[in-house]
């Protein structure tokens, strides 16, 4: 079986264009936004750790390491509150943590200058760029690539070779896979990638204004926010409900969302 030439170069396309994305909008918006690479790197930091560390080692075990909670998760509805909520609990805590480091940063920052340090959205921009960045790559880049190339070895014929150390079943998945691809497939990589930067940064500036404010209940919202967002996917997962009601509901989402951003930031690049 040969992957189309036209399914390759739409899934190139698509990759390169969610790689490159967090980069152009920060290219962009560095110098009318003040942006400071240094909150990006705290963004990318915190998703590393709290979503591809902490939360996976935490899936790991709910889903495999227990046997009770493993059984207790093959429900399909269990699973969905499960999976959002786990989401939402690690990435919104690290979240938290991170922009309270920001804040007193910038505090300090601002105690030892004669210009105070800016403390506006500008901040939490950045972070969600380094947060949602940093899942775009590490969730979608890189596991894109990894597709990209198997097409490649599948079409010169060489794929069984190059991953002759799988089991039959688990190489044979990999070929049904490779077979389902489709330029469709990239567009919707693109429209899901492209969602949840959207809702990374959203959620970063909600975070951000709320510490800010030194409001308690910013983070249980935050945590109910994010797992509102993961249940399309979970149930998507769970086989609850078809990937394209999913794709539309995050598309709708997404354009609330940069709507409300777009709104944001043009009033503070006009007021810069």
């Amino acid at each position: 079986m040969v992957v189309a030439p036209l399914t390759l170069s739409s899934l190139a396309l698509a990759t390169l264009f969610v790689a490159a994305l967090p980069f152009v909008i920060y290219r962009r918006l560095r110098r009318p936004l003040a942006l400071q690479p240094r909150d990006a790197i705290v963004g990318i930091a915190v998703f590393a750790l709290f979503a591809m560390v902490i939360e996976r080692a935490l899936n790991d075990y709910m889903l495999h390491g227990n046997e009770a909670s493993a059984a207790f998760l093959s429900n399909p509805l269990a699973f969905v509150v499960y999976g959002a909520l786990a989401a939402g609990v690690c990435e919104e805590v690290g979240r938290f943590i991170g922009m309270r480091l920001l804040l007193k940063r910038h505090a300090a920052k601002s105690a030892g200058a004669a210009r105070p340090a800016r403390t506006d959205d500008g901040t939490a921009l950045t972070y969600g760029l380094g947060h949602g960045g940093a899942e775009a790559w590490l969730v979608g880049v890189l596991v894109q690539v990894q597709w990209l190339l198997f097409a490649v070895f599948e079409n010169r014929g060489q794929l069984d070779g190059y991953l002759s150390n799988l089991p039959p079943d688990s190489l044979m998945r990999i070929h049904l896979i490779l077979a389902s691809l489709s330029p469709q497939t990239a567009g919707i990589f693109a429209l899901e990638r492209v969602a949840a930067l959207v809702f990374q940064i959203g959620l970063s500036v909600l975070m951000w204004r709320g510490v800010r404010a030194g409001w308690r209940g910013i983070l249980p919202l935050a945590i109910g926010l994010h797992a509102l967002v993961d249940v399309p996917a979970a149930m998507f997962q769970a086989r609850l409900v078809p990937l394209g009601a999913v794709d539309a509901v995050y598309a709708l989402g997404a354009v609330v969302v940069a709507g409300l951003l777009m709104r944001t930031f043009r009033r503070r690049a006009a007021a810069a």
